[in-house]
């Protein structure tokens, strides 16, 4: 039986699954999105990409603070073009992909910066390393679709990427810059 006494418990409960069900309709959209990853050989730079890679999100841009973010990427889908060079980088001495089958990035913080930029803060593990890394992310809405822009730089050795002989930065820089752009849908208005 309804009662003035339920009708506002059963108002709060219909706008918590209004706001539940809206994050969970948020999604990647893998053809037009694109994770790339710049490095240097020998002082000549060196680009590649990965082919598979999810998010599962629960983004509020009005409350951000409150947001989650879970990214993964499957590492056996690296690839920089030559045969030769994709044929080694699911080994051990590189990506792992027989013990390592994911890199993975999880948000602790997300802070709003003002003009569709945002600080997001948490855990990128790759061969079993986790490293707390800070990733300024720029927002774009057109349409139904919201894309996440945003640039990663890394340190190849601290997740012991290329150990062993090719651990000489004179050989592969240290450093590697990770470019994403994420294409998204669901996402509420920014």
């Amino acid at each position: 039986m309804l009662t003035l006494r339920t009708l506002p418990i059963l108002t709060l409960a219909a706008g918590l699954l209004v706001a539940v069900s809206a994050q969970a309709q948020q999604q990647l959209v893998p053809a037009q999105s694109s994770i790339e990853f710049a490095a240097k050989q020998m002082g000549v730079p060196m680009q590649g990409h990965f082919r598979k890679f999810d998010a599962q999100l629960s983004f509020d841009p009005a409350k951000p603070e409150s947001s989650r973010i879970r990214f993964s990427v499957d590492t056996g889908s690296a690839t920089m073009g030559a045969r030769e060079t994709d044929a080694e980088l699911p080994k051990q001495v590189w990506f792992n992909v027989a013990q390592f089958p994911q890199a993975t990035f999880e948000s602790s913080t997300i802070k709003a910066l003002g003009g569709g930029k945002f600080d997001v803060a948490g855990k990128l593990t790759i061969k079993g390393t986790s490293v707390n890394v800070s990733v300024p992310v720029v927002l774009t809405q057109s349409g139904a679709t919201t894309t996440a822009t945003g640039v990663l730089p890394i340190k190849r050795l601290a997740f012991k990427i290329g150990d062993g002989e090719w651990a000489d930065t004179s050989m592969v820089a240290d450093e590697v810059q990770v470019k994403f752009k994420l294409a998204l849908t669901g996402v509420g208005k920014l």
